[in-house]
């Protein structure tokens, strides 16, 4: 779908990054758990050698735990070679890196120029390039989840900001307090006071003559 507007491109490329970042972030805790399972087998097989040792033990089954271990090891470390998370990481990483400084001068631009049609162009060819087609519509559709939620709490949060200004009280909703507590009542005078506070009753001020002025000055 080819966009027009700077508001779509920026909404296009922030979606977009957003997608390439939950595909690292897949990826880093697929590679992550792979590598946990090396340490603990690797820390279980160091483990039977030493209780091997100290009782010694030698049954053809004590003799046969360890070995199947270091194998389980070695195919778990061939596993993660075959499928190159670090390749696959450093590609997402960069592309991630591009669509930002993409992001950035769309935001910083005005209008839409050529300039910015080539960038918008440049950053389509980045995450078509780094991810598979079929990788691209999972967490593209997780991104749009994701910033259709961010967007549906930022109006609620400004929305929420208004009715202060205009004087309604807004109970805040939190699950270790009971609701409509005067606890969670915030009112317009909550918002942005000092530590005096606000006070609630105008004072009228009397006004000073300039005798009385005077006076007080002789008296210092």
């Amino acid at each position: 779908m080819i966009k027009s507007e700077r508001l779509e491109i920026i909404n296009d490329i922030k979606s977009k990054r957003d997608a390439v970042a939950l595909s690292h972030q897949q990826l880093k805790e697929n590679s992550d758990n792979w590598n946990k399972c090396i340490i603990i087998l690797s820390l279980v097989t160091g483990g039977l050698e030493s209780i091997k040792m100290k009782l010694n033990l030698d049954g053809a089954g004590w003799s046969l735990v360890p070995i199947l271990l270091s194998s389980i090891i070695a195919a778990c470390s061939a596993l993660i070679k075959f499928k190159d998370f670090n390749r696959k990481m450093e590609i997402l990483i960069e592309a991630n890196s591009r669509l930002t400084n993409i992001l950035t001068k769309a935001r910083n631009h005005s209008l839409v120029d050529e300039d910015l049609i080539h960038e918008y162009n440049d950053g389509l060819e980045c995450i078509e390039t780094s991810m598979y087609p079929n990788e691209r519509k999972v967490y593209l559709q997780q991104a749009h989840k994701n910033l259709i939620a961010i967007m549906k709490q930022e109006q609620k949060y400004y929305g929420m900001i208004d009715r202060v200004n205009a004087g309604e009280p807004i109970i805040l909703s939190d699950s270790s307090s009971s609701s409509g507590s005067e606890d969670n009542v915030l009112k317009r005078d909550e918002l942005d006071v000092t530590e005096h506070g606000v006070a609630s009753v105008p004072k009228n001020l009397q006004p000073i003559s300039e005798e009385e002025v005077d006076a007080e000055l002789n008296n210092l």
